[in-house]
């Protein structure tokens, strides 16, 4: 284990702190007052030598290299899965902890993969690396685990309605870029997605397997059975990306072993961690993406019984995937970490 030692305060590197997620990392870190030292940003060569704004002072955005990592504590990397296989080692052996928000080593048996409010206790057996989960498996499991605490989760059919910005800056530029051409009657000229996204649905998240599922979809399924603990949880999926700047929405419909009715089921995330029910269908109240944008909490509204099956329960999931999906999570494991170094 490479713990956490304990410290007035910590030199914190942001790998790609220039891009979606990385921005946001940075502003999560000071609206939560993070015990930073130092900031240290970095990024590509083409990004490099700029600056951005932290606890009101520009910081000089550095180079990413091999000996980036000197005198760093902590590493938050978002920056894709070839830049963590390569530098995240590379990190560790300079003595920083790394969370790292790609897929390159989420189903690495040695690596944590946590979500606080769920699997917080596994942080415990750590060697330095910690991954960070795929967004839309954060949101569901943050709902899905005081269900199962009570009534056992056999399994789980979800569809996924998510961002474009969970693909990057550049996917939402290609919406707006499209939306614009579209409303000028202009054609338009796909490039990030493999057709049109403006007001269109895309079934096709990540590249697609032989089986016809999605690297996505299994992800769903892979990492709720990680992060739950629990390889006896069935899990299918169907992630579609939809237009929307911010969010990421899923109907999710489970089959627990115990009868669980829709109220009981409110009571319990009622009192959940991380969780906000928002669901008063009468009065028309349920989440929607513009309701959770910049919020920290995993909403979930339409809470149902599943009139199919005996013990079944339907759910709407939404949650800012820029935030809980990825960098309020990656610096939320931060806090756990100096938490258990007290």
């Amino acid at each position: 284990m490479n713990p956490m030692q304990r410290k007035a305060s910590y030199v914190v590197a942001v790998v790609g702190a220039s891009g979606a997620v990385g921005t946001e990392m940075i502003e999560i870190l000071e609206e939560r007052k993070f015990p930073v030292g130092e900031l240290r940003p970095l990024v590509s060569a083409r990004s490099a030598g700029t600056c951005l704004a932290f606890r009101d002072h520009d910081v000089l955005l550095h180079e990413l290299t091999a000996q980036s990592f000197a005198g760093v504590d902590l590493a938050l990397f978002s920056a894709g899965a070839d830049i963590s296989r390569k530098f995240a080692p590379l990190a560790v052996q300079a003595g920083a902890i790394v969370i790292d928000n790609s897929a390159a080593w989420r189903m690495d048996p040695k690596v944590p993969l946590v979500v606080p409010e769920v699997n917080k206790g596994d942080l415990a057996r750590h060697e330095g690396l910690i991954a960070n989960p795929n967004c839309s498996t954060i949101q569901m499991v943050v709902v899905l685990q005081p269900l199962h605490k009570v009534a056992r989760i056999k399994r789980v059919v979800v569809t996924t309605f998510q961002s474009v910005s969970g693909t990057g800056k550049e996917a939402m530029d290609e919406l707006l870029e499209e939306s614009r051409d579209l409303l000028s009657f202009k054609e338009v000229s796909p490039s990030i997605y493999p057709h049109q996204i403006a007001f269109n649905c895309l079934p096709h998240i990540d590249d697609f397997l032989p089986t016809g599922y999605t690297k996505e979809e299994m992800k769903m399924l892979d990492e709720t059975r990680k992060i739950m603990g629990d390889d006896s949880i069935q899990v299918t999926a169907t992630t579609v990306r939809v237009p929307v700047y911010v969010g990421h929405s899923e109907s999710v419909n489970i089959e627990t072993q115990m009868k669980l009715s829709a109220n009981e089921a409110r009571a319990l995330l009622a009192e959940a961690p991380g969780v906000m029910v928002y669901d008063d269908p009468a009065h028309k109240i349920y989440p929607t993406p513009i309701d959770v944008a910049g919020k920290d909490d995993v909403y979930v509204g339409r809470i149902r019984e599943d009139e199919s099956i005996p013990n079944g329960l339907n759910l709407w999931i939404v949650a800012d995937n820029l935030r809980k999906g990825a960098a309020l999570n990656a610096v939320q494991i931060a806090e756990a970490l100096i938490a258990a170094a007290q």
